[in-house]
């Protein structure tokens, strides 16, 4: 009779040790602060005029997500992530195309390395993330992300699979492959554009490699897009950074060339150096400076200069207060007509982890 009743309980005892042996983390950012600014709209565009707002994700984008984990045995696991950012003043997505906007993974990965399939970050952000010289915060003035590695590369065309003309930050459809061997970590990215009768139309591939060692951190990637109409947009990044007792230093350069008709194209190269000085256990501040250039058939090079202080002060390990200073000189009419050619903005707010 004890055997019946363990048969019979069998099948629902399955579900429960299945989920014992998966590990699931709910994570996320809550980023709220007070920004004013001169010459900058609250978006951080160029304006003839002040602004002053309450704003989200200033220091790092506020989002909510979730990944997990199963082991499946001789090294080998299954893993997902799920990630949607938030607009802490509005309590609403801030994308309303797509919920879960910033990941949609699914994998396996295992000593051979692993290879997650959905929307995930091109190599371009992977590769400059480590050397940003202010670790890839302000997301949306931070050119290294801007501009650099397309957020709002500004050209009006949708470069693979994006889902938005303003950026190919993030790529649907997309196959992305990272091993790590010692202190070397490869990738390798393609993203299918799903057009019909056009294999390459709106793809994207590319590759990337990072060596750290001995307090140093050399990391570079291209990548290559696709427009529906085959037109190309060719990225390329290099940085390094390196770590001393209290100080970290960081440097990158970046390049594009993207194609906007068949018979014109817009070059940008983006410049970073700075520097983040830990001068207290609970008190770190970085000092920034990005130099942006841009050529566009036809008109006159143009582009601006931003340098940028902050400061942070934990609170705890999750909890944070910071502040930070910017400003920002355009060059030969970069900002628009009738906008002011130098821009200045400070920000004050607290980001909480969990």
């Amino acid at each position: 009779m004890k055997l019946k009743y363990f048969a019979l309980a069998l099948p629902f005892a399955a579900p429960a040790l299945a989920v014992a042996q998966s590990h699931l983390t709910v994570y996320g950012i809550a980023d709220a602060g007070v920004r004013h600014s001169s010459g900058m709209t609250a978006s951080n565009a160029p304006s003839a005029l002040s602004s002053s707002s309450v704003a989200s994700g200033v220091n790092n984008t506020s989002r909510l997500g979730f990944r997990g984990r199963e082991d499946l045995g001789d090294g080998t696991y299954a893993l997902f992530n799920f990630e949607s950012g938030l607009n802490i003043d509005t309590g609403a997505t801030a994308n309303t195309a797509k919920f879960f906007d910033r990941a949609a993974v699914v994998g396996l990965g295992g000593n051979w390395g692993q290879v997650t399939a959905g929307r995930q970050i091109n190599l371009l952000s992977d590769a400059i993330s480590p050397v940003d010289a202010v670790g890839m915060r302000f997301a949306s003035f931070n050119p290294n992300i801007v501009t650099a590695a397309l957020s709002n590369h500004g050209l009006g065309v949708e470069y693979g699979t994006s889902g938005a003309t303003s950026g190919s930050y993030r790529l649907d459809n997309s196959l992305k492959y990272t091993g790590r061997f010692g202190p070397v970590t490869a990738r390798a990215m393609y993203s299918f554009g799903e057009n019909a009768g056009h294999t390459s139309a709106q793809s994207s591939m590319g590759g990337s490699l990072a060596i750290a060692k001995a307090g140093w951190m050399v990391s570079g990637a291209y990548q290559r897009f696709e427009t529906a109409g085959n037109l190309k947009l060719r990225a390329a990044t290099l940085g390094a950074s390196y770590q001393f007792e209290k100080v970290r230093l960081a440097f990158n350069t970046a390049r594009s060339e993207g194609d906007t008709a068949t018979t014109s194209e817009t070059v940008q190269r983006v410049h970073s150096v700075g520097a983040t000085w830990s001068a207290m256990t609970s008190v770190d501040i970085t000092a920034a400076l990005y130099k942006v250039d841009r050529h566009r058939t036809g008109r006159s090079d143009d582009g601006y200069t931003r340098a940028m202080l902050f400061g942070e002060y934990k609170l705890s390990r999750r909890s944070k207060l910071y502040v930070e200073l910017d400003r920002t000189q355009s060059r030969a009419g970069y900002q628009g007509a009738l906008n002011k050619d130098r821009a200045t903005g400070i920000s004050t707010g607290v980001v909480h982890t969990f």
